[in-house]
């Protein structure tokens, strides 16, 4: 912790970015050294006075140790450039967030996402089209990133974790301030087994306007591509399709009545050469995702110990009774037994009667036995 210490003193002060950040690691190696840091050291590194009187004071008067305790009490999730875990799309993008708080569980399978977002005063035909179109991206093992607020984000939300899906909020505020505050069970419903909350302000940050702008860039960072459903003349939603543009990410958008003030935006972005959208195909399509439900299923069936392995080799589309399985594996029939039952509740294999079983799904020999165990 002691080096993540200054990574979390850093991310309280104001005026220090990830430009700043990146100069203070070139001068000093470390952000630990770079909290000792001389106000001639970093004048000599390009720091303006605004910047250097705001770190002198956060040194002086900010209580780093208890702030610190405060962050490990809550169990939040700390990441920062020099984590593994660090989300490799957000990685990608220009002046990439140098801390993340993570509340709940940011996953690999979570770089298959897609942002739905768009106007708090959505409409009856946007609810639905949201609804329909984020069922069909989370059928498809696809994440649904949004920024928990009022209108298309709640829907997009409680729509990918009433289908049991994946979604990650996108907060403007520290991460132990849930705004709106209506959104309390929601939030708790994402981080319940349905994904995280992700914020880069530090704890305590309230949801100022300035912040808005900034968190729609990380919803598109974290994104494949951005879905715009309903939006006005002048919306955030645009703003999170600008930014995506910027980032290389692809810019989708729903078509609308052209007497709607919420299908303007949209109507205009597809206009400007954003995709048009009237089915969940076409975003799977043009981002090549149908490929993602099918990576992740035929990783959940790959052998995952010797005994699977043996099994899958020995299994085909022709049904195989267990003892002709003992026979040719020579495992014993207690430990076939319960291997099946496994591999069967996974999707692998089937019992088609009789203790007779098959396989369903081509497997490749994925395991590898450790040194040990040859």
């Amino acid at each position: 912790m002691s080096e993540l210490k200054y990574w979390l003193g850093f991310n309280y002060v104001s005026g220090i970015g990830p430009a700043k950040i990146q100069a203070l690691l070139g001068a000093f190696g470390s952000l630990e050294r770079a909290w000792r840091a001389t106000e001639s050291q970093l004048r000599d590194i390009g720091f303006d006075i605004r910047a250097i009187q705001s770190l002198d004071e956060a040194r002086r008067t900010f209580d780093l140790d208890q702030y610190v305790q405060l962050v490990e009490a809550s169990r939040v999730g700390v990441l920062t450039w020099q984590s593994p875990e660090y989300p490799d799309l957000l990685r990608e993008i220009p002046a990439a967030p140098p801390l993340l708080f993570v509340r709940g569980g940011y996953e690999p399978v979570d770089r298959w996402a897609v942002a739905v977002v768009g106007t708090r005063r959505l409409s009856a035909y946007g609810r639905q089209v949201t609804r329909d179109l984020v069922a069909g991206l989370v059928q498809n093992g696809i994440t649904i990133v949004s920024g928990l607020a009022r209108g298309i984000d709640a829907v997009a939300h409680r729509t990918a974790v009433e289908e049991g899906g994946r979604t990650i909020a996108v907060m403007a505020s520290g991460i132990d301030k849930i705004y709106p505050p209506e959104h309390r069970d929601l939030a708790h419903a994402i981080v319940d087994g349905h994904g995280a909350l992700v914020s880069d302000y530090p704890f305590g940050a309230e949801p100022e306007s300035t912040h808005f702008p900034a968190r729609n860039r990380l919803i598109s960072g974290l994104s494949l591509g951005v879905l715009v459903v309903e939006a006005g003349e002048k919306s955030g939603a645009l703003i999170t399709a600008q930014y995506a543009l910027e980032q290389n990410r692809d810019v989708f958008a729903v078509p609308g009545n052209i007497h709607s003030p919420v299908s303007i935006g949209p109507n205009r972005l597809i206009q400007q050469g954003g995709k048009l959208v009237t089915r969940v195909e076409d975003i799977l399509e043009e981002l090549n995702l149908k490929m993602a439900v099918d990576q992740q299923v035929a990783k959940a069936v790959l052998p995952e110990t010797a005994e699977e392995a043996a099994l899958i080799a020995q299994l085909s589309t022709q049904p195989l009774h267990v003892d002709e399985l003992g026979r040719l594996t020579g495992m014993p029939s207690s430990l076939i037994s319960s291997t099946l039952t496994i591999m069967e509740l996974k999707g692998m294999v089937q019992q088609v009667g009789g203790m007779q079983y098959v396989r369903l799904r081509e497997a490749g020999p994925a395991y590898e036995a450790a040194p040990e165990e040859e």
